[in-house]
């Protein structure tokens, strides 16, 4: 079966996160991904110089070239490459990309069909577009962190880099929709998105209440800002989570946690009634829950009908029955670290499936490999190498 994205030829000039992500999506259902580097090494390394799990995470699955494009040499490598190149993916700041004399317009004005994609702080354009941007700061001026937290915390960034890895999760969909439309019209076209953009576009419901009632909702704390009781409560061992969203399923676990007195309490009858009285109805909860532990409660509460689960550490998620059984854990050889582990594809095509072929290059592993496929001579890499043009990796 052939993977979906095995004919299209991506070139990588994206460093960090988001647009390292938004390739390796790419390569992960069949793009051949070429990630151009600096000749010079690369910026976040490990313990004893191997390659960081920073870098690690998003690069699974991508050829390396390393190339100095600052150089007249360099940009003539590009260049050629472009020819034949189906996407361009870059997150410099507005205008860095034309310095180097390959602006966007510029590009489809050479390459019809060739799809430009840029990845930024604040966008293309706008009073902030100069301006560069990173993870935490597009948190906090997304409004994200006003909802994240509690009253006593404050605003609280979320625990990972979010509003990276949503700007690469939409570049990548915004790059296969160029590329449906390509098939269409037979022209590429500019793909533009920015981490503040792609925070702002998930905050869905979060938004909608301060559409509706022109306030923010604030931070939402450990339980649902809509409903209740739907949030993480603590038992005799650690927390879970239970979600009883609606009124039928609150009335299960009433019954279920032997409180069927609940039903008839009217601080408790219906979603409104619980939410204004929140502190007690999860006083109460919690002091049956603190009679078991987690493992029994999510049993029990699953089997009376009643949505529940654990809070798990990240040791703990790698080794559930089910987290396995959907390959969301994928081992590899890497040649520095023996066993290279990587999290799996979340979608799975029933036709077309996507798959991790390799894992993360070493810097400069592919560059002969690469200059060849673009039709170099040997003696012409080579010079390359020699002049730095190129960084080849030996041994």
């Amino acid at each position: 079966m052939t993977a979906p994205l095995h004919a299209i030829r991506v070139i990588d000039l994206s460093r960090f996160l988001s647009g390292p992500f938004a390739t390796q999506l790419l390569a992960d259902y069949g793009a051949d991904v070429i990630s151009v580097e600096p000749p010079r090494g690369r910026e976040l390394q490990g313990p004893g110089a191997r390659d960081s799990y920073f870098f690690l995470s998003a690069h699974r699955g991508k050829r390396s070239l390393a190339l100095d494009v600052k150089t007249p040499a360099g940009r003539a490598v590009l260049a050629r490459l472009l020819e034949s190149a189906d996407v361009l993916v870059e997150n410099y700041r507005p205008g860095v990309l034309g310095a180097l004399g390959f602006a966007p317009a510029e590009l489809l004005a050479r390459h019809p069909k060739l799809i430009v994609c840029s990845i930024s702080g604040f966008g293309a354009d706008g009073p902030y577009a100069s301006r560069p941007g990173f993870d935490p700061i597009a948190q906090g001026m997304s409004g994200l962190m006003s909802l994240t937290g509690t009253d006593e915390s404050g605003p609280t960034r979320v625990g990972i880099a979010i509003s990276d890895l949503l700007a690469g999760i939409f570049a990548a969909h915004g790059i296969q929709l160029a590329l449906l439309a390509r098939t269409q019209t037979g022209r590429g076209q500019l793909v533009d998105t920015s981490l503040l953009e792609a925070t702002i576009g998930v905050l869905s419901w979060g938004a909608g209440m301060y559409f509706e009632t022109g306030k923010s909702p604030g931070p939402a704390g450990h339980h649902h800002p809509l409903t209740a009781p739907a949030g993480r409560f603590r038992a005799r061992d650690g927390y879970l989570i239970v979600a009883a969203a609606n009124d039928a399923i609150f009335d299960r676990l009433a019954l279920a946690l032997g409180h069927s007195e609940w039903l008839l309490d009217p601080r408790f009858a219906k979603v409104g009634a619980r939410m204004a009285n929140r502190p007690a109805l999860f006083e109460g909860l919690e002091e049956v829950l603190a009679t078991e532990d987690v493992a029994h409660w999510v049993e029990m509460l699953n089997a009376a009908g009643v949505p529940a689960g654990p809070v798990l550490g990240l040791a703990d998620v790698f080794t559930d029955p089910q987290v396995l059984a959907r390959e969301m854990l994928v081992r590899l050889p890497h040649p520095e670290r023996e066993t290279f582990l990587t999290t799996g594809l979340p979608v799975k095509l029933s036709e077309t499936p996507g798959a991790i072929r390799r894992a993360p290059p070493l810097h400069g592993e592919h560059s002969p490999e690469v200059l060849r496929e673009a039709g170099y001579a040997e003696a012409e890499i080579a010079a390359l190498a020699k002049e730095g043009v190129i960084g080849v990796r030996t041994g």
